[in-house]
């Protein structure tokens, strides 16, 4: 544990929650309405992971969505498309059966969402993703272990995860919903980074607390520093929740003001989301639609 007391003590991990909650709500009053224009929406259209993670998902259910994907640019070609499709792990070769958009086609793996599974298992199942076709691999940390500051056993159960997606990018999901501090947050956030993360998330979507404005602020801040003193750019993906158009613009200001110009891509940032797309839709043409 001594080799992360002195990693935690490299940042500052000693936050204030409602500290926190007064800087982005000064952030979003100083700069959220100069982002709350139709090419930001745009953009945030093209940062999506399309996301369909259901225990009654269908082979069927899958191919739709990724056909609505393949012909996108058919039906909106003033528009970039989404940035990946992420699934569970037995969808991934439906996907890349189907899929001729070039875009990413991401799993969740690991055991997700509870990642109280074995190790041998998380390394298999990503391993076997990665041979189907999974170009991205998104995984929660032992979340039960990091609360009791299992932190080696955290970092070895990441760095043998991401071992096993090779050529894939790996996203590390905090869960940050049960974190219960900022202070955590930014640990976790440290602790992923550190064990090769290409992309921290905030959550899986499926517990009640999910991408808070406060997560986003902690983990954009986690990788500005990581990035000042390692020279490492992460990538950021918020998830869970959010859902509007509103939703949407308030953590790219946040990115936009922490991490700056450099971030706003979806190589550097992305949006875990199933209904944001068609809102983004609605928000561009000025009507409602229902495509995706």
């Amino acid at each position: 544990m001594s080799k992360f007391k002195e990693l935690f003590d490299l940042y500052d991990c000693n936050l204030n929650d409602e500290n926190i909650k007064q800087d982005v709500d000064k952030i979003l009053a100083a700069h959220y309405d100069e982002n709350n224009s139709t090419e930001v929406f745009k953009q945030c259209l093209s940062l999506i992971d399309l996301t369909s993670l259901n225990g009654t998902d269908t082979d069927g259910e899958i191919i739709a969505m990724v056909n609505k994907v393949n012909h996108f640019k058919a039906n909106y070609p003033a528009l970039p498309n989404v940035g990946a499709i992420c699934v569970y792990p037995a969808l991934v070769p439906v996907v890349k059966e189907h899929l001729n958009a070039n875009i990413g086609i991401a799993a969740v793996s690991a055991g997700f969402p509870a990642s109280q599974t074995f190790i041998e298992v998380k390394v298999a199942e990503t391993a076997m993703c990665v041979m189907e076709g999974a170009t991205e691999i998104d995984v929660v940390i032992s979340i039960g272990k990091f609360l009791e500051e299992k932190y080696q056993e955290v970092y070895e159960e990441l760095t043998e995860i991401k071992a096993a997606c090779r050529e894939a990018h790996l996203k590390v999901i905090l869960e940050t919903g049960a974190l219960k501090s900022a202070s955590n947050i930014k640990k976790a956030s440290l602790l992923a980074m550190s064990s090769g993360a290409d992309f921290i998330k905030t959550s899986t979507g499926k517990i009640p607390v999910a991408a808070t404005l406060e997560a986003t602020y902690v983990m954009c801040q986690a990788i500005k520093e990581w990035h000042e003193k390692t020279g490492v750019k992460v990538s950021y993906k918020p998830a869970g929740g959010i859902v509007t158009t509103e939703d949407a613009v308030k953590h790219y200001t946040l990115v936009k003001e922490i991490l700056g110009a450099e971030w706003l891509n979806n190589t550097m940032f992305r949006f875990g989301a199933s209904r944001l797309a068609n809102n983004l839709l609605s928000s561009i043409e000025g009507k409602e639609v229902k495509y995706f």
